[in-house]
């Protein structure tokens, strides 16, 4: 198996297993080693007191293809550490992309940047995680 098929038979693994990605209705737009891009629509049902996408769907979004990018290798890696910037509101009917992509990964350590952008490539957030391999594997181990 060659590492892109290795990066889209994790992803499969993963989603078959994500509700809360699948019923905020998340879509996988792409998987890459070490690169994921997923999108989301606001609706009514996710925004806030400003009449905006609530802040949390948002990272949200950008967790999850967080969470795609670093798991491609066929190693179980969870969030170490995460921080995200707000630039422009989400609104209501927009559909958002997260483009999740790979700085450094060394050792049980990974850093990804995830940018979040709505339909006319407007930069809605920014948000770096720091990943941390984990015990355990998506797919069976070759015998």
């Amino acid at each position: 198996m060659n590492a892109q098929e290795m990066a889209e038979a994790c992803a499969k693994a993963m989603w078959d297993l994500d509700t809360a990605s699948q019923e905020l209705g998340m879509r996988i737009e792409r998987i890459a080693p070490g690169e994921a891009v997923l999108s989301m629509e606001i609706t009514r049902a996710m925004s806030n007191g400003h009449g905006n996408c609530h802040g949390g769907y948002i990272f949200t979004l950008a967790d999850s293809a967080f969470a795609f990018a670093c798991n491609g290798y066929n190693q179980l890696t969870v969030a170490q550490g995460c921080s995200i910037t707000y630039v422009n509101p989400g609104r209501i009917g927009d559909r958002l992309t997260a483009q999740a992509r790979e700085l450094s990964r060394r050792g049980r350590s990974g850093i990804y940047d995830i940018s979040i952008s709505n339909q006319n490539g407007d930069t809605i957030a920014e948000f770096r995680g720091l990943s941390r391999t984990v015990k355990g594997t998506h797919l069976p181990e070759p015998a």
